[in-house]
């Protein structure tokens, strides 16, 4: 779903490969498209969320690595 405006009185809603006159749909479905909206921003939040603790780990782990190699493991 894309929703990309060439002026501010154009407003296209692109969904499926077909393309819409956003302004000119019910109120509802204007809701709707918001709502989309905002789903789509908070997952791509939530996925540089989780990039950003992946790389966190990885740098935790190279860490803990540098300090075991001084231990000599149990077996």
């Amino acid at each position: 779903m894309s929703n990309s405006s060439t002026s501010e009185r154009e407003a296209i809603l692109t969904f499926e490969d077909k393309k819409y006159d956003l302004k000119s749909m019910p109120k509802e479905v204007q809701e709707l498209v918001k709502g989309m909206q905002v789903a789509d921003a908070q997952l791509r939040m939530h996925e540089d969320t989780l990039k950003v603790l992946a790389v966190g780990r990885q740098h935790l782990a190279m860490q803990l690595k540098a300090k075991l190699d001084t231990i000599n493991p149990i077996n």
